[in-house]
């Protein structure tokens, strides 16, 4: 078990051998630098010193950083709704799901910024140790209760069985962390350790001195009241059981090929832009060139001037990263692309998701997700229900907002849709806050009376 307990598994490896470039790009353009030659090669011919130079100048084009900011964000540019079936015992939780301070829609929106950055993320739902706590009545009056934890995926070593499904679930998780504990009066230390979680069981690893070398030995072990692993993966782009990868990995390594070109491109206007001195059958070693200088030459064939670039190259590298930049752009917003016709959340859920863009069936797992992590939360304070979240996922009507609502007004001029559609068509597109009621404007309209803008051609219903 020593060698084993911190090694991971060939699938969570296979996962992680993209992890590394995600990190460098989401951690930008000093992180970057910090990886050298490998995403940013040394050309055959380069000497050292000029490498370290063009490193210590390049810098990124933050593209992937930026996309996953903005779509993971979209889910939650409304608040996450708790449906009635959330136990009342529940609720006050998600207020600070995790202990640190963070409610349930800042949690998920952070693990979905890692499931669209990485791929995977999960969510450990945990219970503080009990110690000397017996009873449930015991741990309700010490104030002990569940939270989530986010699990990154480059902190699951692994798990068994390897081909396990949503069905069976799992029998063994490993998971890498980090523990501060007291340093002296003044400080404290970070400790990695291993946590090997099992059906009803838990373990802690962590090294310790063995003659000259260091060996992982048990550290603590306990069971817990569940007879399952409170573990929930999250997916960006699912493979399998625990098994991901990014759904925006091709972009990922476009912003890596745009780092070197970029760097081409800089290294070359560097050298565009100082010009070389030629001289052709000139007397003397020496020159001197300036205003009060003069250059003599005896030769007919003699010749000084400066010689410059072309910049054809130049114009033809600042296109093709021109390019290339507009091509990881597309690649960000196809995954805001629906099927055509499907204009709504309700249609394309009638379609059985078919015509969902990317974007929405990833809030739908993140959803998903969510709802299994409140079972587990349940469970472990002996409710049945953990109940359901809904999260925002009518990206379709707000990506039509600018051409479909001329076409609403017009139609509720028309006479076709009443006023209170209307209202209701813009709240969805976001043109009108969601902070504001449809009974509260129409006593705001009708208090206008017609000849302050309540008639006009618009029809109270």
């Amino acid at each position: 078990m020593n060698d084993a307990v911190r090694k991971q598994s060939a699938e969570a490896a296979k996962l992680n051998e993209d992890c590394a470039l995600i990190a460098a790009l989401l951690g930008g353009t000093k992180t970057m630098r910090a990886a050298g030659k490998k995403y940013l090669p040394q050309w055959p011919g380069e000497d050292d010193k000029s490498y370290e130079l063009r490193l210590a100048v390049a810098t990124l084009f933050p593209a992937y950083a930026r996309t996953i900011d903005v779509l993971s964000a979209k889910p939650f540019s409304k608040p996450v709704t708790l449906g009635e079936d959330v136990p009342e015992r529940l609720k006050p939780w998600l207020q600070n799901v995790d202990l640190s301070g963070r409610d349930l829609h800042s949690f998920l929106s952070e693990i979905t910024q890692d499931a669209m950055g990485y791929g995977f993320a999960g969510i450990l739902v945990d219970f503080p140790k009990a110690g000397n706590l017996v009873t449930k009545a015991d741990e309700q009056a010490a104030g002990v209760r569940p939270y989530f934890v986010q699990v990154h995926v480059q902190n699951v070593l692994g798990w068994l069985p390897k081909n396990a499904t949503s069905l069976n679930g799992l029998t063994q998780l490993r998971l890498l962390e980090s523990v501060s504990e007291p340093n002296g009066d003044f400080d404290t230390k970070e400790i990695e350790q291993v946590r090997v979680l099992g059906r009803g069981t838990w373990q802690t690893w962590r090294q310790r001195e063995a003659g000259s070398k260091k060996e992982w030995a048990l550290f603590e072990e306990g069971v817990t009241s569940l007879q399952t692993i409170p573990f929930v993966p999250v997916y960006g782009k699912r493979l399998g059981y625990m098994q991901a990868t990014p759904p925006l990995l091709e972009l990922a390594h476009s912003n890596i090929e745009h780092w070197q070109s970029k760097s081409d491109q800089q290294n070359i206007l560097h050298i565009a832009r100082v010009p070389i001195l030629f001289a052709k059958m000139l007397e003397g070693s020496d020159i001197a060139v300036g205003a009060g200088t003069a250059v003599k030459s005896d030769s007919p064939d003699g010749d000084l001037k400066f010689v410059e670039h072309g910049g054809k190259a130049i114009e033809a590298g600042r296109l093709s990263i021109l390019d290339l930049e507009d091509r990881m752009r597309q690649a960000g917003a196809e995954l805001l692309v629906i099927k055509p016709g499907n204009v709504t959340e309700s249609q394309t859920l009638a379609d059985n998701e078919q015509g969902a863009c990317a974007l929405q069936k990833i809030a739908q797992n993140i959803q998903d997700a969510a709802n299994q992590a409140l079972q587990f939360m349940a469970e472990w304070v002996g409710e049945k229900e953990g109940g359901h979240i809904k999260l925002h996922t009518d990206f379709g009507a707000e990506s039509l907002a600018a051409t479909s609502a001329e076409q609403l007004l017009k139609a509720q001029l028309a006479g076709a849709i009443s006023l209170e559609t209307l209202f209701g068509e813009f709240k969805r597109r976001n043109i009108i806050s969601m902070d504001i009621d449809w009974d509260g404007e129409l006593a705001r309209i009708e208090s206008q009376g017609a000849g302050a803008g309540g008639g006009g051609g618009y029809r109270i219903p």
